[in-house]
């Protein structure tokens, strides 16, 4: 019997239908919807793409029968460039706007002298990208060796700017007035706290001509290069060159503090977003790192490798923290020992190369007054330059032993990048201040002003009657020597070996011939070198002009290696790490030698035969004398500048402002985590949404 009001077919039990899925759902959401948009004319994503001729017809086809009322088309004010839009999607958007037919503008906005102005000053605001040195390059560096090896290129362009500024002010507030008033000092020939008379007398052969190149002594002991050279006054008296030289040096301080700061705030915003996990994600590194702007195939496959780069780090990153929860309570405790053992194993090496750096200075005198030395100009010349040998070589052969101790302690990468950056830094640094302090030592008979050497002059004049030049000239040598083996390196070290893995096949010449670029070591030769002309620059002004000279070889130098024998290396770091950490280290540098230039300016008086400062109680009694020859209202008002009733109230407004900074930034954190947490729940509830709407709509389909 068949049910009324139907066919014999509908009482039949069907299978249901089958609902729509979890991903179709969320899909149509309004903020899916928003998100697969891509501009006019452009489909959303997941959806073919016609061709773009057959797109440009079907949107020129829509305005001829709609001019005007397409909801897509911006609104004139808004720039081409600044839309949120794939190029695709701006390109045809030009093409449509060509084809339209101008609308004549009256007034000074549609004159073509407005319109040629206003092209040429976006011209000139894209000039100061056009003119950054280098650029093309570190771009095809970062493409092929990763995001470090092109910070690496980054900071000695960065350190190149220095030196160029610390030149131009030392050059046009010192040496130029010294060269325009005049006149040219000669020798001084006082007997008091001497005597001191650095040029050589007599016919002088070519080796000695360079060995005193190579030394700073004889002849170029005594020219512009050396603190002593500079006199008290020019002709006339009234350009004050002492002032002018604390000066220069003050400011191009200041500026170097004000750069590094800079740069590494902004380095520092890269860290903690790559830290914070916004930007590590995978999806980002896929949707959203593409620039769409390029053109060729030598730029996209450059970007293609950054981006593989990115990712491959990310990878490693996450591996090693798997492994890391994985390991049990033994394991740690094993690997803890481990890494006790080779940091006590670091601590030896460390205080081994300090040792072998405070021989090599020679406190006593033993190997320059030997006479044997002073017979011989190359024995002369090579006790001279034991300080820098020693240095040198600890600073060549040590950081591979840090690199291998460090692998070995199960660190991920980032962390072992850092560990190996701070030992290497601490053993360069170091070393520079042990140095520096045999030297303090020399200076000032061990820190007894009262010893029998220092009673009459305050210093010990009778071994280094001009001690400002006998610093600059180890800051010299110092730099010589590091240029020495940067060009040494590549031919004796890493040509013969990529020689050698060339002839040799099979896995033996894999190994000798493949050589990775060490960014830690680089970058701390860099770090060390620019430390030696802050260390040096008052005591030897043309430092920053010669490190100008090192920093332009060395950038080529580096880069022929760098293509010719090296290979990319399988194992990067992340860039945001080298962005914050590297001008943190010149940081560093920068206030560990700001520490021994202070003391000399403040506490050490000045030599009495040589140098701008002669005469004084110390080198800073220059300022206060300068200022006494001031009118009444500008001595009062600098006078007052350094008494407490500006410097408490300064303390006081700068503390206020560090508060509310502080309690700001505080706020606005305590924001942002909110708005993340309620991301987060509009996600979920939508994910939930969407799943009970899926379970309703198969209950519904089941009835």
């Amino acid at each position: 019997m068949e049910p009324q009001g139907g066919s014999g077919v509908d009482w039949i039990p069907r299978a249901p239908e089958p609902g729509p899925s979890l991903s179709t759902l969320l899909s149509e959401l309004p903020s899916s919807a928003t998100v697969r948009y891509r501009g006019p004319g452009v489909p959303p994503w997941g959806d073919p793409e016609p061709p773009l001729e057959q797109r440009g017809q079907e949107s020129l086809s829509q305005r001829k029968t709609a001019p005007g009322t397409s909801p897509e088309e911006p609104p004139e004010s808004h720039v081409l460039r600044e839309l949120p839009w794939p190029i695709d999607a701006k390109r045809l958007l030009w093409k449509l706007q060509a084809r339209r037919p101008t609308k004549p503008v009256s007034g000074i906005r549609g004159s073509k002298g407005t319109l040629l102005l206003g092209r040429t000053w976006a011209h000139l605001a894209g000039a100061p990208k056009m003119l950054v040195p280098w650029r093309n390059i570190l771009t095809k560096i970062g493409g092929q060796y990763g995001a470090g090896t092109e910070s690496y290129f980054g900071l000695l362009r960065f350190l190149l700017g220095l030196n160029i500024l610390g030149a131009l002010f030392q050059g046009v507030l010192t040496l130029l007035p010294l060269l325009l008033l005049g006149p040219i000092p000669g020798p001084p020939s006082s007997k008091h706290c001497g005597p001191y008379n650095p040029v050589p007398k007599g016919l002088i052969d070519y080796p000695m001509y360079l060995t005193n190149l190579l030394s700073g002594e004889g002849h170029l002991e005594w020219s512009p290069l050396f603190y002593g050279f500079y006199p008290v006054e020019l002709t006339g008296g009234t350009f004050q060159l002492p002032v002018a030289y604390l000066l220069s040096t003050f400011v191009s301080g200041l500026l170097c503090l004000f750069l590094i700061l800079r740069r590494s705030v902004s380095g520092l915003k890269q860290t903690l977003l790559s830290e914070s996990g916004a930007l590590t994600s995978y999806s980002h590194r896929v949707f959203s790192a593409w620039d769409f702007g390029l053109q060729g195939t030598g730029p996209v496959e450059l970007r293609r490798r950054a981006i593989r780069y990115e990712l491959q780090v990310e990878l490693e990153e996450d591996l090693m923290r798997k492994r890391a929860k994985a390991r049990t309570g033994a394991q740690w405790v094993g690997l803890w020992v481990a890494r006790i053992m080779l940091n006590l194993l670091v601590l030896a090496l460390l205080a081994a190369a300090f040792y072998g750096v405070y021989w090599a200075t020679d406190p006593y005198k033993n190997l320059q007054e030997d006479p044997v030395v002073q017979a011989t100009p190359m024995l002369k010349l090579l006790v001279a330059y034991l300080p820098s040998i020693f240095i040198s070589t600890a600073n060549l052969v040590l950081p591979s032993v840090f690199t291998l101790i460090t692998s070995l302690e199960g660190y991920r990468r980032s962390r072992q990048v850092l560990l190996i950056l701070l030992r290497t830094v601490f053993l360069r640094l170091a070393s520079l201040v042990v140095l520096l302090v045999s030297l303090w030592n020399q200076i000032t008979c061990q820190g007894n002003p009262k010893a029998e050497a220092c009673n009459t002059c305050g210093y010990d004049y009778s071994k280094l009657p001009c001690w400002e030049t006998r610093v600059g000239q180890e800051m010299y040598r110092l730099l010589l020597f590091d240029l020495l083996t940067c060009l040494a390196v590549p031919l004796l070290v890493q040509f013969p070996r990529k020689l050698l893995g060339g002839m040799c096949g099979g896995r033996l010449g894999r190994l000798v011939g493949t050589m990775e670029f060490q960014v830690p070591e680089e970058v701390l030769g860099l770090v060390y070198g620019q430390t030696l002309v802050w260390v040096g620059g008052f005591y030897c002004p043309l430092l920053a002009l010669l490190n100008t000279a090192k920093l332009l070889l060395t950038f080529y130098l580096k880069k022929f290696t760098l293509f010719a024998f090296f290979s990319p290396a399988p194992r990067t770091f992340r860039a945001s790490t080298a962005n914050f950490f590297f001008p943190l280290v010149l940081l560093l540098g920068l206030a560990i030698s700001a520490v021994p230039v202070l003391y000399g300016i403040f506490v050490i008086p000045p030599s009495r035969l040589c140098g701008p400062f002669r005469g004084q109680p110390n080198i800073w009694a220059a300022v206060p004398n300068a200022i006494q020859g001031l009118s009444r209202t500008a001595r009062d008002f600098l006078f007052f500048l350094g008494t407490l009733s500006f410097a408490v109230p300064l303390m006081l407004v700068s503390s206020v402002l560090m508060v509310y900074t502080l309690t700001l930034a505080s706020s606005y954190g305590r924001l942002v985590s909110k708005l993340k947490g309620h991301l987060q729940m509009e996600s979920e509830s939508k994910v939930l949404l969407a799943q009970r709407i899926v379970q309703l709509s198969e209950k519904e389909r089941d009835l």
